[in-house]
């Protein structure tokens, strides 16, 4: 189905104030700068941001934590960020630390409709602190549930007018697989481009997974 590229303006408002919020990226890199630019923009407030990371206090998902757009982050690290750090300390906000791989299953299993994932990861460690636990074969694996979203915002290389995306290169991190896990995909690509530009195998996300793209910056 065609789809009508809409202003970052116009999708940042789409994005209420308590939305949980999954956003591509790893430091940075892949990380949709105009939809962040553009909630900042609008004063968003008490967003739950799932990510890998906090980035740095001017890049990424760092500036809306500057801004004060965010009550609570689950993510894998954030010693990039001493604006998190400090809030945590703080009590100003909510942090979850995920290990990294724990992250990525837990959002394809989002996507996926799975009722969660097992992982030998944190066992023994504070992350194995209130979750279930099962042996399979003399070993002990943690049950992570699930992760979804109110909200994805994704960067990608390209886009053509069905919402076919392709990325490039390590912005292929987290982008591709929070397609799957929310209700509403919001895809800020670099270049829009006609409908059988991009070739089939080239893909990376399908158009029938993503509900809006952000037209060209003017």
């Amino acid at each position: 189905m065609r789809k009508t590229a809409i202003a970052v303006d116009a999708a940042a408002e789409l994005v209420p104030d308590g939305a949980r919020v999954m956003i591509g990226g790893f430091l940075g890199v892949g990380s949709p700068d105009r939809l962040i630019d553009a909630l900042v923009a609008r004063g968003a407030r008490a967003l739950t941001i799932i990510g890998n990371d906090t980035a740095y206090p001017t890049v990424g998902v760092g500036k809306l934590i500057e801004a004060g757009c965010v009550a609570r982050v689950e993510v894998s690290h954030i010693g990039a960020n001493p604006t998190t750090q400090r809030l945590m300390s703080a009590g100003a906000i909510e942090v979850e630390l995920i290990p990294q791989g724990t992250l990525a299953e837990r959002i394809r299993a989002g996507g996926s409709g799975l009722g969660g994932v097992l992982t030998p990861t944190g066992v023994g460690t504070v992350v194995a602190q209130g979750k279930q636990m099962v042996e399979i074969d003399g070993a002990s694996f943690l049950i992570e549930r699930p992760l979804r979203a109110d909200f994805a915002l994704l960067r990608a290389h390209e886009a053509d007018y069905y919402g076919n995306l392709t990325y490039r290169l390590t912005a292929a991190n987290f982008n591709p697989v929070m397609a799957f896990a929310a209700d509403c995909v919001i895809a800020e690509p670099d270049e829009i481009v006609p409908v059988g530009i991009i070739p089939p195998d080239a893909v990376r996300t399908p158009g029938v997974l993503v509900t809006h793209i952000v037209g060209r910056a003017r």
